[in-house]
């Protein structure tokens, strides 16, 4: 396995990806979104095909790939930009309605028995 792929194997924190493929980002921005911004970086890798030629090569992939994920965060929203499916779900699946609760609340109306 060459340098860079060892080594990008042992970070874990937004932080440490940032500073290492040298991407910057607002602190603000990045406390909001850090975990929406990884998994749109990965989904970006997942479906980009890396280049070929070696350590300089890669590291330039990845550091666009993460750029790009900042970008997505710093002129959207996480509701907007979608990256989790909890995002996907359409309004039905998701809300609760009188009736639709299996639990032993009364319907809106009912009185006593």
């Amino acid at each position: 396995m060459n340098d860079f792929l060892t080594t990008l194997g042992r970070l874990s924190s937004a932080e440490e990806f940032l500073d290492f493929l040298g991407v910057e980002i607002a602190p603000e921005i990045l406390r909001v979104h850090r975990l929406h911004i990884l998994k749109r970086f990965h989904d970006y890798l997942a479906r980009t095909p890396l280049p070929e030629g070696g350590d300089g090569a890669l590291k330039a992939a990845y550091a666009a790939a993460l750029a790009q994920a900042c970008r997505d965060f710093s002129t959207s929203t996480a509701a907007a930009e979608k990256v989790f499916s909890v995002f996907h779900r359409s309004a039905k699946a998701c809300c609760a309605t009188p009736g639709t609760m299996p639990c032993c609340l009364p319907s809106v109306g009912a009185g006593p028995s």
